[in-house]
């Protein structure tokens, strides 16, 4: 065999290795497509999904015929916020009757649960009540925490009916916190420590609600505000005053 003949294959070689290359490359080309259309095709339904999911929560919160705009729509975010245990931000929804304001619902999150950060959502009136309040996720003990979730607690009524309507006119706010310690609400036996991280949290973003209303209402959708604090003693007592005197 000559020395050419020797080499004769190596050409051969090359030109499989490209074909397997670019039949790699055409294949990775069409999942990506492939992909990319899917998620395409569905992201509508997903999104619609959303916001029903969302819709529904938030209808929960809203008294039927208090409103008449689109909630999940008519909302503006917050920048990390201390006062709501927002440590990345959150959400504020605005519910409208006409041109009047009817209601605000924040996101809020109380960091001291038994197993960790509860996430919430606090209703507040117009009128500074609250029209109630939803965890809508936590990790507390299955069984024992499950009364913080109105959907899993088999009470008559459901503890977290408590909130529904109240204000600190009807119970001041060094009375929010549970019965044992004190305070106005009814106890859980074995498990003080989530009740107390609830009624915490759902105070703060009452007594937050009250000190920024005006701007939370008036802010144009989908714009963030940033630095919005809690009220001090003095301005939260002027405030329930003007919707209690």
């Amino acid at each position: 065999m000559t020395e050419a003949e020797s080499q004769s294959p190596a050409p051969s070689a090359g030109r499989n290795a490209q074909r397997s290359a670019l039949a790699m490359a055409v294949f990775a080309v069409v999942c990506t497509a492939m992909m990319a259309l899917t998620q395409w095709l569905t992201a509508p339904a997903i999104e619609a999904s959303r916001y029903q999911e969302r819709m529904q929560v938030l209808q929960a919160l809203l008294p039927t015929g208090s409103y008449d705009n689109d909630v999940v729509q008519d909302a503006i975010s917050l920048g990390p916020t201390p006062a709501l245990g927002l440590r990345y931000g959150g959400r504020v929804y605005r519910a409208r009757l006409g041109t009047q304001p009817a209601a605000l619902i924040v996101e809020a999150h109380a960091p001291d649960g038994y197993a960790g950060e509860i996430q919430l959502l606090v209703g507040v009136r117009a009128d500074g009540r609250l029209t109630g309040v939803r965890v809508t996720a936590h990790k507390e003990t299955p069984g024992l925490g499950d009364y913080i979730d109105i959907r899993k607690d088999r009470r008559s009524p459901p503890w977290m009916s408590q909130f529904t309507n109240l204000s600190f006119a009807q119970l001041e706010m060094s009375k929010w916190k549970p019965r044992r310690e004190g305070g106005g609400f009814d106890d859980v036996t074995g498990a003080t420590l989530s009740a107390r991280a609830v009624i915490r949290a759902s105070a703060a973003a009452l007594a937050f609600i009250l000190h920024n209303e005006e701007l939370l209402y008036t802010t144009p959708t989908g714009e963030r505000l940033d630095g919005l604090l809690a009220p001090d003693a003095g301005d939260l007592e002027s405030r329930i005053q003007r919707y209690h005197p």
